[in-house]
């Protein structure tokens, strides 16, 4: 018999993914509120909404406005509002939390979705083997070489950390932010664009059908109740040779 990759459905694929992601997203959230006990963001973040409160009261002012909104008010308004801003910018203590809490956000979110992910994709398979996560392992899905043979450590790290967490999660988190704060432009949207344009074409034209980040790691996912999995190139070479010497034991001459 032949040795051939048995993928996976897409619909199962997709299942145990979306069973993942909540999964990663309850454990990175653990991570992000561990981190910000231990770096005290609640505190700097108190401080900034207190010198917001305190300026808005005392200038009569929203800060939280749209650039409409700014434009639409009367010179006497945005001469008012322009100076509350600048004395909120000017006050030592308040810019300091800004700063702070800016750059927090960002340690914070990559952090705990870097360690959620290394547990859940890097430790977790490694004790359950074959490359299964618990989704996976729930749906009867694993993870091999695209030849068939076991994943090794390194493939599952690859896969973890550069095609998932740095290109699937990281490149997404930090164009969301940059929309948030105003400062993307055009250039975010179309990033993104490319990915999931990427990931398309990676789905669509690869034999295994298999995103970017099993691309990176040369790894497809397959159906593990009916995949033949190998422990090493040695025993592939050995199936292989196997197989040969029946199939020319068959034929006739």
């Amino acid at each position: 018999m032949e040795h051939a990759l048995q993928k996976a459905s897409l619909g199962k694929r997709i299942a145990a993914g979306i069973l993942d992601g909540i999964l990663i997203c309850i454990l990175a959230t653990g991570f992000a509120f561990l981190l910000s006990v231990l770096l005290g963001y609640d505190g700097y973040n108190q401080t900034l909404k207190d010198g917001y409160s305190r300026y808005e009261t005392q200038y009569g002012v929203s800060f939280d406005i749209s650039q409409e909104e700014y434009a639409a008010m009367t010179d006497a308004d945005r001469e008012n509002w322009d100076a509350a801003y600048k004395a909120f910018s000017q006050d030592a203590e308040v810019t300091k939390a800004y700063n702070v809490v800016l750059n927090l956000t960002l340690v914070i979110a990559s952090v705990a979705i870097l360690l959620s992910v290394l547990a859940w994709e890097f430790a977790v398979p490694l004790l359950l083997h074959n490359g299964q996560t618990v989704g996976k392992k729930v749906f009867s899905l694993g993870l091999v070489r695209v030849d068939g043979v076991q994943v090794t450590n390194l493939q599952l790290m690859v896969r973890a950390l550069l095609g998932k967490f740095t290109v699937e999660i990281m490149i997404p988190v930090f164009v969301i932010l940059m929309v948030f704060w105003g400062i993307s432009g055009l250039i975010g949207p179309i990033v993104l664009l490319a990915l999931l344009v990427a990931q398309a074409i990676c789905l669509c034209v690869s034999k295994t059908n298999a995103l970017l980040h099993d691309q990176m790691a040369g790894t497809a996912v397959v159906d593990i109740s009916s995949q033949r999995i190998f422990r090493s190139t040695e025993d592939l070479i050995a199936y292989q040779k196997q197989v040969a010497a029946e199939r020319a034991a068959r034929q006739t001459y």
